[in-house]
């Protein structure tokens, strides 16, 4: 039987996931999106139908709340975005860090001090990477308790303007607005946001579009859904 998966999350419309996996492979996988409210619909959703899920806001920590193992990545950000069968179950994945660490390795950059922007999923990845590339690390958010629970030393958006990373991992949604006063100028800037980027415009040493992270992130994830290499190549062309 061939291999179903699907992307869970609220909401999910405009995805570019199906598009890339049919991309990856010539069509060969079915890739549906799965739009719910409740986690717990998602969940069953899955269990009906699929072999693995991806998994986006606002499921990542109940995804890893849910499943019954967990890879060194998942455990080490408390989050999941990926779902796969193994043998205690369900092994949940976080390849959201290798999303960061190759758009970042690809710009041949070496960066000392990074601002993670946000206190989600998405930024416990950020985190993760940024410290697997040697950084010193903080945390910035609207919630300086939700920024400390990240482990790193951790301001509010407004203490953080006089910071001075050298490289600045923005991962607040798209629909959010840019906080005013953040150290953009002088750093190296990756945005998670691939759909509403908000970040292209202002000045910035230099801008990696959060469809790096994506891909990245999709070819390390499509590796575990089927055991299969993604053709790369064709995936940056769907986009």
């Amino acid at each position: 039987m061939t291999r179903r998966f699907a992307l869970i999350g609220h909401p999910v419309a405009g995805s570019l996931s199906p598009r890339m996996i049919a991309a990856a492979y010539g069509g060969r996988y079915t890739y549906d999106l799965l739009d719910f409210e409740r986690f717990e619909d998602a969940w069953q959703a899955f269990l009906a139908g699929y072999y693995g899920i991806n998994v986006t806001a606002p499921f990542k920590q109940d995804a890893y709340a849910r499943v019954d193992a967990l890879s060194e990545k998942a455990r080490a950000t408390g989050a999941v975005n990926l779902v796969v069968p193994c043998a205690e179950g369900f092994m949940g994945h976080n390849t959201d860090v290798d999303g960061v660490l190759m758009a970042l390795q690809e710009s041949g950059e070496a960066f000392a001090k990074a601002l993670v922007v946000g206190t989600g999923g998405a930024a416990r990845a950020a985190v993760y990477a940024a410290r697997a590339l040697g950084c010193e690390v903080s945390v910035c958010g609207r919630s300086l308790e939700k920024a400390s629970a990240l482990g790193c030393p951790s301001f509010t958006f407004s203490e953080a303007q006089s910071l001075k990373p050298d490289l600045v991992i923005y991962t607040l949604p798209g629909r959010v607005e840019v906080p005013e006063g953040l150290p953009f100028a002088g750093a190296t800037v990756l945005e998670a946001e691939y759909r509403i980027p908000r970040l292209e415009a202002l000045p910035c040493r230099r801008y990696i579009s959060g469809r790096r992270w994506m891909i990245w992130q999709a070819a390390a994830g499509y590796r575990l859904f089927t055991g299969e290499e993604p053709n790369v190549q064709e995936m940056l062309r769907a986009l």
